[in-house]
């Protein structure tokens, strides 16, 4: 079983909400498409919840996703939310969230590599060196990613994310990472997601 799982988006319209969000459909077991579904529901509450909605009643979210990877029984998807409540600009959030389609295990970023490789220094170089390479200025020195840093997987390559201001002017939006999986396979874990896109 190999095939990219079914994807039905949902609409919800409310008063200053307006939002897409993906669930998982016709997926057997069926207590599996429930917890990758229950999963995807919690993480949009709570950056409504995080963005102030339904709080702050200035609050106006306009809220997304985008599927980044629907095979080989991984879904890799990113959860993207506009708020704004006044002053210059909103304020863009992404959350992205990797699955085991056979058996709803969420994968944290710890979780890609083997057990014990040095994963935060191998992705931190690489980063540092592209930083470099496009010539990105900073706010903040970047010394090293953070062990749970946001990332999502698109075809063969670990897209590594900052948020907004993480690192950079707003004008820069997100910075992306993309790192081939070609580059890290000695470290991957090959019963993860990035192994079964190494195959």
């Amino acid at each position: 079983m190999d095939k990219p799982v079914s994807i039905k988006t949902y609409q919800v319209h409310r008063d200053k909400l307006d939002l897409l969000y993906p669930a998982v459909e016709q997926l057997m077991p069926y207590a599996v498409q429930y917890q990758i579904n229950t999963a995807i529901v919690n993480e949009v509450n709570q950056m409504l919840h995080d963005q102030g909605y339904p709080q702050n009643p200035q609050t106006d979210v306009s809220a997304f996703y985008e599927l980044k990877s629907n095979e080989k029984n991984i879904l890799s998807l990113s959860l993207i939310n506009y708020a704004f409540s006044g002053g210059a600009h909103g304020l863009t959030v992404q959350k992205s969230l990797t699955f085991d389609t056979q058996n709803a295990r969420q994968y944290a970023l710890k979780d890609l590599f083997k057990p014990g490789s040095d994963y935060i220094g191998r992705l931190s170089a690489i980063i540092t060196a592209q930083i470099k390479q496009r010539n990105i200025p900073l706010l903040v020195d970047f010394k090293s990613i953070r062990p749970d840093q946001d990332y999502y997987i698109a075809d063969k390559a670990l897209v590594v994310y900052f948020q907004l201001y993480e690192l950079a002017a707003y004008v820069y939006g997100f910075l992306y990472f993309p790192i081939s999986v070609y580059d890290i396979q000695d470290i991957i874990a090959e019963d993860g997601p990035l192994g079964k896109m190494l195959g």
